[in-house]
């Protein structure tokens, strides 16, 4: 696999915080989730009515649980007061070296203005510090969009395909790059 740096992103407007989740999140964190969910409801592997079902208390404790420590962790971007991009990282038994980055999402608005290399960023930041030198994510077959933003920030076509983990007339496609 050939790795290639990272493009540089546009610099982020003034008004734009990029930083892990914090435990008073969850009301603003639940609300990009549900914004998400119905603006690409095959990319995510939960349904907005699932999502849109989980108590207040659940998004709680789940914010509560990846805004610390190294094994999970959510990062947003937030600009007056409101959640605009996420992305998140977790680790996988079979490859402590690697950080999987999930839900990487931006809000249309705000498409286009550096937030999906700036997630990526803090989601390296934390792996690295966390001993996990290489990311990995996985993206749907045909979603060109989202991989021509993930090839701008540096990720690689590994050119593995696998099966859709919730759909199963889908195929995901998994990228690489160094943290």
């Amino acid at each position: 696999m050939t790795r290639t740096a990272p493009t540089s992103s546009p610099t982020l407007p003034p008004a734009v915080e990029v930083r892990r989740v914090r435990p008073a999140d969850a009301a603003r964190t639940r609300a990009l989730r549900l914004e998400m969910l119905a603006d690409s409801p095959l990319a995510f592997l939960e349904t907005l009515a699932q999502a849109a079902a989980r108590s207040h208390a659940e998004y709680k404790a789940r914010i509560a649980e990846t805004s610390a420590g190294d094994r999970i962790a959510q990062f947003i971007a937030v600009a007056d007061g409101r959640a605009i991009a996420h992305a998140g990282g977790t680790v996988i038994p079979e490859e402590p070296g690697v950080t999987v980055i999930f839900a990487v999402y931006v809000t249309p608005a705000w498409r286009g203005k550096g937030l999906t290399g700036a997630l990526t960023e803090a989601v390296a930041a934390w792996s690295r510090a966390a001993g996990r030198p290489d990311l990995m994510l996985e993206v749907v077959v045909g979603n060109d969009r989202a991989v021509r933003a993930y090839e701008q920030v540096g990720f690689v076509d590994t050119g593995v395909r696998l099966p859709h983990p919730t759909t199963a007339a889908m195929t995901e496609l998994q990228m690489r790059r160094r943290a």
